[in-house]
């Protein structure tokens, strides 16, 4: 499976894929908002690597390398905390440094909404981001996501349980959110285990 849009292609993690990890993921300020990271050895991509492939086959996440055009790996993207009965799922993205303030993430969110709601006939696409993190919480509302409140403690960092704001994009949402408008090539078939109608 793969998704291609102007720029950026996903398509599933791979074994082949930790040394392009290992170098983006080894940058302090690339994880500081995340519960893991940085990465100090590259057994720790690695084993991210094994453990994604692992829950992939369990139904469990979807995690999904973003290939730029020029660049090549540039950052992950992809859908976690599934709910099949309530058909949603919680979507999370992170770049390399170099990458930042590029106007990037729509198109990565254009690619993640389509497979959420094309591919896997999801009704609810989540997005968590740290309270003090305004840049990922503007971006975040910038490409039509909704703001609906604080979860208390909710993600647990290191020793400290942190706050987090909560995002959504409804299946209704997205045809007239700024996503909808870039165009998106499915190739290949959504694992069975993700998908839920259309």
């Amino acid at each position: 499976m793969e998704l291609a849009g102007p720029t950026l292609t996903l398509r599933p993690l791979e074994p082949g894929d930790v040394p392009a990890l290992m170098a983006l993921g080894s940058d302090p300020e690339v994880t500081r908002w995340f519960s893991w990271g940085p990465y100090a050895t590259v057994e720790q991509p690695r084993a991210y690597v094994t453990e994604q492939l692992a829950r992939r086959a369990r139904g469990e996440q979807l995690d999904l390398l973003m290939l730029h055009a020029r660049d090549g790996a540039i950052g992950v993207t992809g859908l976690s905390d599934w709910a099949a009965r309530d058909r949603r799922a919680v979507v999370g993205t992170w770049f390399g440094r170099r990458w930042w303030g590029t106007g990037l993430n729509l198109e990565a969110k254009a690619l993640v909404a389509h497979l959420a709601f094309a591919g896997c006939g999801l009704e609810r696409l989540g997005a968590y981001a740290d309270v003090r993190h305004a840049r990922s919480q503007r971006a975040l509302e910038k490409v039509g996501f909704r703001r609906e409140g604080v979860l208390r403690g909710f993600h647990r960092h290191g020793d400290e349980q942190k706050d987090v704001a909560l995002f959504s994009l409804l299946r209704g949402d997205w045809p007239s959110s700024p996503l909808a408008a870039v165009p998106v090539t499915l190739r290949g078939e959504v694992p069975q285990a993700f998908r839920f109608g259309g």
